[in-house]
């Protein structure tokens, strides 16, 4: 009797093991396969990677426009060199900071180990835009041919080209004796609501105190010279030195003040009263860039401070 039970249960279970691997096989069999063959890694499209710029946006203009600042080396000690305060009517200084941009991205060795070189080539980018038609580099070309006469219309627009988009001439709005009103060769013109009113000039300040160059280089035209800076008092023992080294290398003759007429919230003379040397490059025309002669004042600013 024991026998046929354990015959019976063994059946049973034989039974039942079957029904179950018959179950699951079929069910593995008929399950639906998925023909997806996608990769669900996560691919960085190319139009999702971010172009590296050359350079860094140290603030915006009145029109939102940026302002740019080109960096070269790694020294302590910087050297700042600034084009196109006054925009479309001294286009070419503008010009002349990109053929440094180029020169310093050819030749990165000519730059001591303890300086860094900044150049921001376009300071009022509204300005140059209302007379080249762009912010961005262009080719003397692209830039109209003036009459540059000693005497000037400021309604030609050209001339207009000189200030910002609020009709600022920012480099009468810094805070060196700053008043509203300011003169531009026998013109009155305007020099904002207060020292910094305007965002180019502000942003200039800002990047200027947190960089605390050993020098600042601004490039002008066009009254054929170096000149150089200070707010009532002697010019600074760096700017003298400054000014002597760029002046001999260069051939430009030097000048120990600005014999033309009073200016006011200048850039370079406030950048005297925060104790950094500033001297101003005055292009001899409105059209060419003497990239030989500026040449040889900026190797002999990067001999100076590479002592």
């Amino acid at each position: 009797m024991n026998i046929k039970k354990i015959i019976l249960t063994l059946l049973i279970l034989i039974l039942i093991g079957g029904g179950l691997y018959f179950f699951f096989t079929r069910n593995k069999e008929t399950a639906p396969v998925s023909n997806d063959t996608t990769d669900t890694t996560e691919v960085t499209k190319p139009e999702d990677v971010m172009e590296q710029k050359p350079y860094t946006v140290i603030g915006q203009s009145v029109e939102q426009r940026p302002i740019e600042a080109y960096r070269f080396g790694t020294g302590e000690k910087t050297i700042v060199y600034v084009g196109a305060m006054h925009g479309g009517y001294e286009w070419n200084s503008a010009l002349l900071s990109y053929d440094l941009i180029d020169y310093l991205t050819a030749n990165p060795t000519r730059i001591p180990e303890n300086v860094s070189v900044v150049v921001i080539p376009v300071a009022n980018p509204d300005g140059l835009a209302r007379v080249v038609g762009t912010s961005e580099r262009f080719e003397a070309t692209d830039a109209p041919q003036f009459n540059f006469a000693d005497e000037v219309s400021i309604d030609d627009p050209v001339v207009a080209g000189r200030f910002n988009a609020h009709k600022v001439d920012l480099n009468r709005n810094f805070a060196c004796k700053w008043q509203p009103r300011a003169v531009w060769r026998s013109y009155d013109v305007n020099a904002g609501t207060a020292a910094f009113s305007e965002p180019e000039s502000a942003a200039l300040r800002d990047f200027f105190l947190a960089e605390n160059p050993v020098g600042v280089i601004f490039f002008h035209s066009a009254s054929n010279g170096v000149y150089t800076s200070f707010c009532g008092d002697d010019p600074l023992p760096g700017t003298v030195q400054l000014l002597d080294a760029y002046s001999k290398a260069s051939g430009y003759t030097r000048y120990d003040d600005y014999p033309y007429y009073e200016v006011t919230g200048d850039a370079a003379d406030w950048l005297s009263t925060e104790g950094i040397p500033a001297i101003t490059i005055e292009l001899a025309t409105h059209t060419a860039v003497e990239w030989d002669k500026n040449l040889k004042g900026f190797e002999a600013v990067l001999k100076l401070y590479s002592k």
